[in-house]
C-alpha cells in the first residue's frame, strides 16, 4: 500500500519551487531504475539512488526531486544519515513508512562497513578501535559514551553504551563503567565517545573522567587500554597523546 501524503508539514521551503515533470514523463535513460539496469548503479547520482529506495514521490514533487530535496535540506548524505525517522518526516512525501525505511538503511550501511572487518575483531591499536567504532559513533548528533570489553588476546568480546546526552556532553559514572566491565568478564577495557561538533580536542572533563575510570580499573585489575574520541572521519587517542 502506498503511503498517504503527509499532513501538516512544518518546513521552511516552498515545495512548489521543486515541481518537476513526473518520472514517467522522463526519457527512459533518465529514469533511475532503467538507468541502473542499462548503465549500472555507479552511473546514478546520489539523488537517483535514493529515489529508487523511496519508490514514490508526492503530489508536490516526483520521487527524484523528493530525494534531491532530502539531501539538500539536510546538508548532504552524511548529515542526512544522522537523522532519525521523526526528523526525516519534515519533507513532503516522506511519511512514516518511508522515514523508517531510510533510518533502517542508514543503520544497515553502517553495520555493513563494520562487517567488512570480519567476525573476530582484535583491537591492538587506536586505528583498530576507530575502524570498528567510527561507523557506530561518527554520524550521531548527540554525544554517546561506549565501553568495549577485551580479553587477554585483545579480542573484542562485546561493548555497552553507558550514556548519551546533548550535542556537547554526556554524563558518565565510573562505577557503572566498571560494573559493566566486571559483568562482562573483561580483562581490559576501551573507552570511546564521539564529538558531534567534529572537534577532536579532548576537554578537561574528558581527561578527568578518563583518569577516574583508569584509577577504578587499577583497583579491580581491569586496565583501561585507551580512550578514543571519534569526531567525524577523524579520531584522537588518549594513550597516543600521553594522557593515559
Amino acid at each position: 500500500m502506498e503511503e498517504t501524503e503527509q499532513k501538516g508539514v512544518d518546513c521552511d521551503f516552498d515545495s512548489r519551487e521543486y515541481i518537476r515533470k513526473t518520472v514517467r514523463e522522463m526519457q527512459p535513460d533518465e529514469q533511475p531504475r532503467e538507468k541502473l539496469i542499462k548503465f549500472g548503479a555507479e552511473s546514478l547520482s546520489e539523488a537517483e539512488l535514493l529515489a529508487i529506495i523511496l519508490r514514490t514521490g508526492s503530489r508536490e514533487m516526483n520521487v527524484i526531486d523528493t530525494a534531491r530535496t532530502l539531501i539538500t535540506y539536510f546538508g548532504g548524505l552524511r548529515r542526512l544519515a544522522r537523522k532519525n525517522w521523526q526528523e526525516l518526516k519534515v519533507i513532503p512525501g516522506i511519511a512514516r513508512v518511508k522515514a523508517i525505511t531510510l533510518e533502517a538503511i542508514f543503520e544497515f550501511s553502517r553495520r555493513l562497513e563494520v562487517a567488512s572487518l570480519g567476525e573476530k575483531i582484535t583491537i591492538r591499536s587506536p586505528e583498530d578501535a576507530a575502524a570498528y567504532f567510527s561507523p557506530r559513533l561518527r554520524d550521531l548528533a548527540y554525544e554517546t559514551f561506549f565501553v568495549a570489553f577485551l580479553n587477554n588476546a585483545k579480542n573484542l568480546t562485546g561493548y555497552q553504551k553507558i550514556s548519551s546526552g546533548g550535542s556537547t556532553a554526556t554524563i558518565v559514572e565510573p562505577a557503572e563503567v566498571m560494573r559493566q566491565a566486571v559483568m562482562n568478564r573483561a580483562n581490559s577495557i576501551l573507552l570511546l565517545h564521539n564529538h558531534p561538533s567534529g572537534q577532536t580536542k579532548e576537554s578537561r572533563a574528558d581527561i578527568h573522567l578518563t583518569r577516574r575510570i583508569s584509577e577504578s580499573g587499577k583497583l579491580l585489575g581491569i586496565p583501561v587500554d585507551d580512550h578514543i574520541i571519534i569526531a567525524g572521519d577523524t579520531f584522537v587517542s588518549f594513550r597516543s597523546k600521553g594522557l593515559l
